[in-house]
């Protein structure tokens, strides 16, 4: 079911018509997709997670991203790969249902439409997770949409 509610498509951060990174996110996680350029060896590739800050590079050169992620994750859960020309980073979030409007504070960010309907999706997760057995893909929300974090909070 997660995947009938997963993103329809990334998001993407463009920085001077250059795709710097794509984006999406789960209630737990949030995945940031960059492409890596040609001809570098793997192994000079690095990506440093910690719990309020990202850094991405190629050994011996400046980072490639170097931000204050924009919500806390958990950094020993937090993980990256490399994989056909992709480093896949995958944090954690700390506080499970929050919403982020970007990985990365300040950068990137999520317009208000887009916002709202990432808050919506993740609303449709939660309910899911929380509803075994019962299908919330086509639900629809009126009106602004609760927190994914806490609406469940106290309902038995």
């Amino acid at each position: 079911m997660a995947e009938k509610l997963a993103s329809e498509k990334r998001h993407s951060f463009v920085n001077g018509g250059q795709k710097v990174f794509e984006w999406d996110q789960t209630l737990e996680e949030v995945d940031m997709y960059i492409d890596l350029p040609p001809k570098v060896p793997k192994k000079l590739f690095y990506c440093k997670i910690q719990s309020e800050h990202l850094e991405v590079g190629i050994k011996g050169n400046p980072s490639y991203l170097n931000y204050d992620l924009a919500c806390p994750v958990k950094a020993d859960s937090s993980f990256w790969t490399l994989e056909d020309e992709v480093m896949h980073i995958t944090l954690q979030k700390r506080d499970k249902g929050n919403t982020w409007s970007s990985p990365v504070l300040g950068q990137g960010l999520l317009d208000s439409y887009a916002a709202d309907l990432e808050q919506k999706r993740l609303m449709l997760q939660r309910f899911q997770e929380e509803n075994l057995g019962f299908e919330f893909s086509q639900a629809q929300f009126s009106g602004t949409c609760p927190d994914p974090r806490t609406f469940m909070v106290g309902i038995s």
